[in-house]
Parts: structure tokens; sequence; C-alpha cells
């Protein structure tokens, strides 16, 4: 059968579909719900702080699993054709089930979010498979359901079993061999390995789709921010830290879309090896997004109680969750332009400086080095770009 009305044309819109904006509703939904529990965890003591922030991470990265998967998929496929909508819906029912699931994800409803990823995942493939015909490439969704299958029993196993034993051990693993197949290629014995989309990706509409959800983390450390702050009382410290969170925020967004985050569609066109160069900026973005979630979690213990002790845990997020982000920058730069900017260096080596001298400080008084940092950052990028006329993609590979 023709892949005719399946597979993006050349001269299909590149442009996100209103379905898929939808999508990205259900995953504002499942962001603001792992802040919450980080939030919970990093006001519970130093101890349930590490471990919260290792929970909230795995299942961070299965909900990255499933709206990235999608992504490449509508990049790939005509996200207007019946058969891909489906899919789509089934992501919303899914994701959104997931994320309900987030704030006890670790205790009495780790079924309902393993099951629920497991099934979500295989069962996109399979109906995919079916529905299509084996359309536009059989042999992907073998090579998809046999990774898929190496991890799924792990999900649930870990699910059911006890809470609190190797639920942790055997979800670590279960991530990783998630990860390891989108990043090969999902290899398969006998097939081989084949990115998705390695016969044309929409390249404008896959860097549309990163940004949109990095301005989804943004809009959700809003949230935080907002949230948080109305329920205070208003006094001239918590002023002064919201005033200071919603600043910070404003560099976050600036570091992104200065150049580089706003070229990323010409980098995968101009890359030699496009699948490749596209997987390598999902996981920069996973970066960049994680540090804006913790970012965010800072943001809310900065104005809840911006002049107590400073817990070390606290770190975590107020300088942990920037350096996060100017790691991920620091990657995207390189898929971009094949270097990177000594002032992100620099940034990231300032913010590693303040770890012994924070400490010291109150909440408040550490997001002010944080956001010192960031303008330096964003002042040094503003300098740089004065000198020089508008750059083009150069991308390593």
């Amino acid at each position: 059968m023709s892949d005719e009305g399946l597979v993006r044309s050349a001269a299909s819109r590149q442009r996100a579909s209103f379905l898929e904006l939808f999508l990205d509703l259900v995953f504002v939904f499942a962001l603001t719900r792992i802040s919450a529990r980080l939030i919970s965890d990093f006001t519970d003591g130093q101890r349930g702080a590490y471990a919260g922030l290792g929970q909230a991470l795995l299942l961070f990265l299965a909900l990255w699993a499933v709206w990235s998967l999608t992504a490449w998929s509508t990049s790939w496929l005509d996200p207007e054709a019946p058969i891909v909508q489906v899919v789509i819906v089934m992501t919303v029912v899914g994701a959104m089930t997931m994320a309900v699931a987030v704030p006890d994800g670790f205790g009495a409803r780790a079924p309902l979010f393993a099951i629920t990823y497991v099934s979500l995942q295989i069962g996109r493939v399979i109906y995919f498979h079916v529905a299509g015909h084996g359309r536009p490439d059989p042999r992907q969704s073998i090579r998809v359901l046999f990774w898929l299958g190496m991890s799924a029993p792990l999900w649930v196993i870990g699910a059911l079993a006890a809470e609190g034993s190797v639920r942790g051990p055997l979800w670590t693993v279960a991530v990783l061999i998630d990860y390891a197949g989108l990043f090969l290629g999902w290899p398969t014995p006998r097939l081989g390995a084949r990115r998705l989309g390695v016969r044309a990706i929409a390249a404008e509409h896959l860097a549309e789709r990163y940004q949109q959800f990095l301005l989804i983390a943004l809009g959700e450390a809003i949230f935080v921010i907002g949230l948080a702050f109305s329920g205070s009382e208003f006094h001239a410290e918590q002023t002064g830290a919201f005033l200071l969170a919603l600043a910070t925020t404003v560099l976050l967004w600036r570091i992104y879309f200065h150049v580089a985050g706003g070229l990323l569609d010409a980098a995968i066109s101009h890359s030699r090896d496009a699948p490749r160069l596209a997987t390598d900026m999902a996981f920069a973005h996973l970066i960049m997004i994680a540090g804006i979630v913790l970012t965010g979690v800072g943001f809310e213990l900065a104005i809840t109680e911006p002049l107590r002790h400073l817990p070390a845990a606290w770190l975590t997020a107020i300088l942990g969750g920037p350096a996060l982000f100017l790691a991920g920058r620091m990657a995207l730069e390189y898929q971009v332009f094949a270097r990177v900017s000594r002032s992100r260096t620099a940034g990231l080596l300032a913010l590693g400086l303040l770890v012994p001298v924070t400490p010291h400080l109150n909440p408040l008084s550490a997001g002010v080095a944080t956001a010192v940092v960031l303008l330096a950052v964003v002042g040094a990028d503003s300098l740089r770009s004065r000198r020089r006329a508008p750059e083009m993609p150069t991308p390593p590979y």
C-alpha cells in the first residue's frame, strides 16, 4: 500500500496542529504535579528531598519519553491523518492518567503510573501498525516493540513490588533501556537500527515542538511562582523573592532563545545526519527542561521562606536547577554551531563556586547570587552579538 496521506510530504504544513497543542496542555499539568511533588519532598527534610528527587526524575523521564516519541512521530508522519490523530488522542488520555498518578507515583499509584505508561507505549505502536497495515515501515514497529518488550516487565514488576523495595532500581534500569533504544535507533537482531524519520524530517515542525515544550516548562515555573506568592503574606522579603523569580525566568528565556535556540530548524536542515542531530537535541532539551522545573521548585522555596536558614538540599534546586539549564544549553549550542560560548562555561563554573558559599546565606540571597550569574551570561551574549554578523548554523554532523 502507498504511504501517501500518512507520511509527511515536502509541502505539508510545518506548524504544530491544534491537537498537538492540546496534548501539550496535559504536559503542563504533568509538570505541575512533578513540581508539587518535589516541593513537598524538599520541605520534608534533607533525606526526603534527595530520595524524592530521584523518584521525581524517573517519573519525569517516563513522561518525557512519551512526549518526545510523539513529537518525533508527528514530525515524520502527517498529524492530520486520522490514524495519527487517534494515536495523539490515545497519548492525551494516557499522559493525563500518568500525570494524576505522579504525586503518589512511587506509592499506592505506582501500578497506575507504570501500567498506563507501558500500555500507552506498546499500545500506540501496535495500533498504528495494525491500522496502518504496516505502513510506512513495518520493521520499525518490530524494532520499537523489541525494546519496549525488554523494559515493560521491569516497569510492571517494579510497580507491583512492595513499596520501598526494588521499585527504584527496576524502574531505573527500565528508563535506561527506553532511552538507550531511542538514542541508538532501536537496534534489533537481523533488522539493525533505524531512527524515526530517517527518510524525511519536518525540521521546522520538530524544532517548534522542542521550543514549545521548553516554553511549557517556563510557563509551569511562572505558575509555581504565582501560586507561591499568592499564598504568601506579601511581606517585603517575599515580594523581593517573587520579583527575583520572575526576573530569573526572563533570563532563562533569554539565554535559551539567544541565537541557537531560534535556529533549531535551520540546524536540522543543514545537518549531514539530521536524525542523529534531532535525537541529540531531544536530550539537550530534556536537561534544560529538568533544570527549569528544578529552578521553579527553588523559586517556591525562596518565596515561602526567603530568610530562613538554607538547608543543603535546597541548593539542589536553587543552584542545581540553573546549572542543569546551562549545561543543556551548552549542549544545544554545540549541536547548532559545533562550539560552546565561554560565557556559558564561565556561568556554569561560577554556579559551582557558589556551592561552598551559599550554605551561609538565606534562600533569597542565594537566589540573588544565582540571578547575577545568569545576568552576566545574558550580558556577555549581548556583547558578543554586537561584535559579530548574524551566524548561520554549522552543526557538527
